[in-house]
């Protein structure tokens, strides 16, 4: 039995009071039906500036209604510090994923990212800290490393930052430390790597580029690369980073705590592959997409390479991803036909 095997058990065997922000987006909605599905008791807190209530309602269909009932929904706002402390009363397990995301909205919006990725994170650690949060784990974000041109990304080795957003994240983690030394108040933050899957929106203009392209293709639509294709990522499926934040929340182990972690999976797929494999598995579901992509500049603030060394997480954390980019495609393809049409 894994090390988080163990652990689902143990929750299940002793449920916990857990706080997901963000809780009706991609990550947040599919941490809240994990922990449901484990009899957890979750508070969610979301002010739908990026999240949807669909996102709660599949997943109130997919766990019983004991389980349902034991979600408590705040709409509310982490920039307001109120709404965070109402949030954060009588919680063991605090997981902070609520954030303005994507590198091209900070460039065009660096206020409102300000607002949302640094007013919003500091009220989030003061009302954790006042509430005597056992455990606090955050969304950090691998746009952290920037300029930094070694593959695979370190954690203790980062560069320059190439946007709004990745000033951001990385002031998240600055004050996360801060908090630690000050008012010995640990945390963990989560540099995420590309996640992808259900519940991760195709629509607007800052869509990630795995359900923008598998909803076009779906649909006959063009499918546009930025650049030649050539560029890379560490695509991570939404099940790697569910059990990445689980075992950060629950870590007795001291060495681990008040540290960041890359979360992903290793590797390293370029755009172009990416294409094909999406288009090939479209084409075991019975979806022909026979458009070549349309390529066209790059765009301002993207790096050209981006792979995670996981061994940090794995060693301190117990972290084994349990997919790979063209399992997660799979797994995600179902969710992908039936909504995304």
């Amino acid at each position: 039995m894994s090390q988080y095997d163990q652990i689902q058990q143990a929750l299940l065997d002793s449920p916990k009071t857990w706080l997901i922000t963000g809780v009706a987006g991609f990550i947040g909605s599919n941490l809240l039906e994990t922990l449901l599905l484990l009899n957890q008791k979750v508070v969610g807190l979301d002010n739908f500036a990026t999240g949807y209530q669909h996102n709660l309602d599949e997943v109130e269909s997919l766990v019983t209604s004991d389980q349902w009932a034991r979600f408590n929904f705040i709409e509310g706002d982490i920039r307001n510090l109120e709404d965070c402390a109402t949030a954060c009363e009588n919680v063991d397990y605090g997981l902070h994923q609520a954030a303005i995301g994507s590198v091209t909205r900070s460039i065009n919006d660096p206020i409102m990212t300000n607002s949302a990725n640094i007013t919003g994170f500091l009220n989030m650690l003061v009302a954790a800290r006042d509430a005597k949060v056992t455990s606090f784990t955050y969304a950090a974000s691998s746009s952290t490393y920037g300029n930094h041109p070694a593959l695979p990304k370190v954690e203790d080795n980062i560069g320059e930052p190439l946007s709004p957003y990745a000033v951001t994240k990385y002031v998240n983690e600055l004050y996360a430390d801060i908090f630690a030394r000050t008012y010995d108040f640990h945390s963990i933050g989560l540099r995420y790597f590309n996640i992808f899957g259900k519940r991760q929106t195709p629509e607007g203009a800052y869509a990630a580029v795995i359900p923008k392209w598998t909803a076009a293709m779906i649909k006959g639509d063009e499918v546009f690369i930025n650049g030649d294709g050539e560029n890379s990522r560490d695509f991570n499926f939404i099940v790697n980073a569910v059990q990445a934040n689980i075992l950060a929340a629950t870590t007795s182990n001291p060495e681990a705590k008040n540290q960041v972690y890359n979360v992903a999976v290793g590797g390293r797929t370029t755009l172009n592959v990416l294409f094909t494999a999406l288009k090939d598995n479209l084409g075991i579901n019975g979806v022909n997409y026979n458009q070549a992509p349309v390529f066209r500049e790059f765009r301002a603030g993207d790096v050209r390479h981006s792979q995670a060394d996981i061994s940090k997480i794995q060693t301190l954390l117990g972290y084994e991803p349990q997919f790979n980019i063209i399992q997660g495609i799979e797994k995600a393809m179902p969710w992908y036909m039936k909504s995304l049409r």
